[in-house]
């Protein structure tokens, strides 16, 4: 039987740097927390990151969100990140696995977690970098360890076994949850729901698209079809 999104364990998070998609979809009691990313920031057209972070803040202010960090250096990814802890109570710090060297970032995520940063590791792709980064969080600071589970599905790889191993490597961490990241389509909803994923972050027109048709029955899926096919062709006077 098809669980609808209402009734899935997985918290659904929403991934976008759309300041109208980001607040309308923080109003969805659907969705129970927010990430974003220097990438989609610039897509959007932000060009004052903090002006624009500040700003969401003065809403979302009882649902996790996520910052990311965008230095490749680690001296000045700490000092971003206590600047960006410090903004709100529930905001959490993104820390990518590693810099573009190669130089894993667990010492620095030792160093924040002690502090007590809220932190969303992500960027992981495999169980070796879930390892270093569950050994580096401390069990007392609520963590995220976001793995990009859609990007491992690019490369012909079924994520799903990964997720189930991933999850079973955070045990020892109570209060690290497993995000399944860079969804693609709605149905990796719920197969992060199957792998026993903590949260799945979603695109906001996937999210969209799951609200609308999670759940919907085939073959009524498959008249609306009809339909947009029969109303596309008379829009645009097609004739043989």
């Amino acid at each position: 039987m098809h669980i609808p999104l209402s009734q899935l364990k997985v918290k659904l998070f929403a991934d976008g740097a759309d300041k109208k998609g980001m607040l309308d979809l923080y109003a969805n009691p659907l969705i129970q927390g927010m990430t974003t990313n220097p990438t989609l920031m610039r897509k959007a057209g932000i060009v004052n990151y903090e002006a624009f972070a500040r700003e969401i803040l003065q809403t979302v202010r009882d649902k996790p969100i996520s910052f990311e960090v965008f230095s490749d250096d680690f001296p000045e990814m700490r000092r971003q990140a206590l600047k960006i802890a410090a903004w709100q109570r529930n905001v959490y710090v993104k820390i990518p696995v590693t810099n573009t060297r190669r130089e894993s970032s667990a010492p620095l995520i030792r160093d924040l977690a002690r502090e007590g940063v809220q932190l969303n590791v992500t960027a992981i792709l495999t169980l070796g970098q879930v390892r270093a980064v569950a050994e580096a969080l401390d069990p007392g600071v609520p963590s995220v360890v976001s793995v990009f589970a859609g990007r491992i599905a690019d490369t012909g790889h079924d994520p799903a076994p990964l997720m189930r191993s991933a999850r079973a490597l955070l045990e020892e961490r109570p209060r690290a949850e497993l995000l399944w990241a860079s969804v693609r389509e709605a149905l990796n909803i719920w197969q992060a729901e199957d792998c026993g994923c903590h949260i799945v972050t979603v695109p906001h027109d996937i999210l969209a698209k799951a609200i609308k048709l999670g759940g919907m029955e085939l073959d009524a899926l498959s008249l609306d079809t009809v339909k947009m096919f029969a109303a596309d062709a008379a829009s645009a006077g097609y004739t043989l």
